[in-house]
């Protein structure tokens, strides 16, 4: 764990400049949950970047012991597959906090596109949010997930898996703190949206990081967040700009939360009780899954 210091003084330093970038340059990032603009996609590469300086400064072979591995096997389409899950679950958790309209703004413009109805909005909402998030949306989370869960994990290696996980999920949340402060996926609660961001982020790195190392390859991190990032908005279509609250409603609120929990609940206790592996409670162990 000799450059984890260095890791994360480099990646926030990074995210920190950007942040100052946009500040002093007048950019808009107070945008609703779900909607992601080309500058701040970009600063999904910040990880990378970092992996690379780090990669550097220790005379380590780039894009090495990160976990690129293009082995397909059948973890990638489990872990893909549970994105639609979480956000089902997170559109169920909506209509109990919140409820929804199913006349909204929102489904009413998709409807002058597509007509179809509630039922037909999800089902398009989750088919091309996996499309895309397995695709292009894949590309970009790919510059984070090199850095979390290739360079950052490999730094925990031999380390308990639930200590990993809580601590890249913090660390991650943090990173997007410059942003969340200027009013990034949280515009009505910025201050409390940096801790929000924090609890869905170790919540969610757990579930990534099991998938990550049960399919030996960070690529199926990448698709995970990609897609992710890709459903993100689904339930803001059921409840409307006007009534949409960003700490209750959808992926970064409470109901997203609640979703990721529960899926994670799921997940260890299938390793815990089904699966002979035990990731959850074992020491990380990378290097055979990665070559695998």
């Amino acid at each position: 764990m000799k450059n984890l210091k260095l890791y994360i003084a480099i990646a926030y330093g990074l995210i920190w400049a950007a942040g100052l970038a946009f500040y002093l340059s007048g950019t808009i990032v107070a945008l609703v949950p779900g909607s992601t603009p080309y500058w701040i996609a970009l600063c999904m590469f910040i990880p990378l970047v970092a992996t690379l300086i780090c990669q550097k400064l220790s005379k380590e072979p780039l894009f090495r012991n990160v976990g690129i591995n293009w082995k397909v096997n059948r973890w990638w389409f489990v872990g893909w597959l549970i994105i639609p899950v979480i956000a089902l679950l997170t559109l169920l958790f909506t209509y109990w906090i919140s409820g929804l309209d199913t006349h909204s703004e929102a489904l009413q413009q998709l409807g002058e596109t597509l007509p179809v109805g509630p039922v037909g909005a999800v089902a398009i909402t989750l088919l091309s949010g996996m499309v895309t998030g397995a695709t292009i949306n894949a590309l970009f989370a790919f510059g984070e997930e090199v850095g979390w869960r290739g360079y950052l994990l490999k730094q925990f290696e031999g380390k308990n898996f639930l200590t990993s996980a809580i601590v890249i999920g913090i660390v991650w949340g943090l990173w997007h703190a410059p942003l969340i402060l200027m009013g990034y996926n949280y515009p009505q609660h910025p201050q409390w949206g940096v801790l929000m961001m924090v609890v869905m982020c170790t919540f969610l790195s757990f579930i990534i990081q099991y998938f990550r190392v049960k399919s030996g390859s960070v690529v199926v991190a990448a698709i995970m967040h990609g897609t992710f990032n890709a459903v993100a908005g689904m339930a803001m279509l059921f409840v409307g700009l006007d009534r949409f609250n960003d700490l209750l409603d959808g992926a970064c609120g409470l109901a997203g939360i609640l979703a990721l929990l529960v899926v994670a609940l799921l997940i260890f206790f299938y390793d815990r009780y089904v699966t002979r592996d035990r990731i959850c409670t074992s020491p990380i162990m990378l290097e055979k899954r990665d070559d695998k």
